[in-house]
């Protein structure tokens, strides 16, 4: 059966590349789903990049890294984590094991009596969105912490202008103005 590793990637970094790697390892025969979470949401602080720019970054290193048997999927937040579960079991192929290190991910697909595994985070504090996005906004020695492909990927959508823009943005909307 499959596994699902569910993550926003904003952007795919090299932590996730290495969680991807490490689950393949274990499960070579196995194939993986990777959800986009809060796939509705772009070109916010947070959530700076559209679905289709993470599933294109994904699959740019995943195809770079010669990984194969992994599916991409965008998944939208329903807002309702009573029903969550049962909405990506109605939206996803049949998966056997879900990875995560959010605790709430953990507590919902347990409950629904999925075995969940935390993948080992890798240099977590090199590898964390926010500071990532802050370098690539700064320009700042950012393109050795994502695949190769992702950084020329990002290059091409001019993602360190946007997130100038967005952490511009989002320090107007914190003072009490907004766009």
């Amino acid at each position: 059966m499959r596994g699902l590793l569910i993550g926003r990637f904003q952007p795919f970094h090299r932590g996730h590349l290495a969680v991807v790697r490490e689950i393949r390892g274990a499960r070579p025969d196995a194939p993986l789903l990777i959800g986009i979470g809060s796939a509705e949401e772009s070109y916010t602080w947070k959530n700076p990049f559209t679905a289709g720019e993470r599933f294109e970054m994904i699959h740019r290193a995943l195809d770079e890294a010669e990984i194969d048997r992994v599916e991409i999927v965008p998944i939208a937040d329903i807002r309702r984590h009573a029903l969550w579960v049962r909405y990506l079991e109605g939206l996803l192929p049949p998966f056997d094991r879900v990875y995560t290190n959010n605790p709430l991910t953990r507590l919902l697909f347990e409950r629904a009596g999925y075995d969940v595994e935390s993948p080992r985070l890798v240099d977590r504090r090199r590898f964390e969105g926010v500071r990532l996005r802050m370098r690539i906004a700064a320009g700042s020695g950012w393109k050795g912490l994502v695949p190769p492909a992702v950084a020329r990927y990002l290059g091409t959508i001019d993602a360190p202008a946007r997130l100038r823009v967005l952490r511009e943005g989002e320090g107007r909307s914190s003072r009490g103005t907004s766009p």
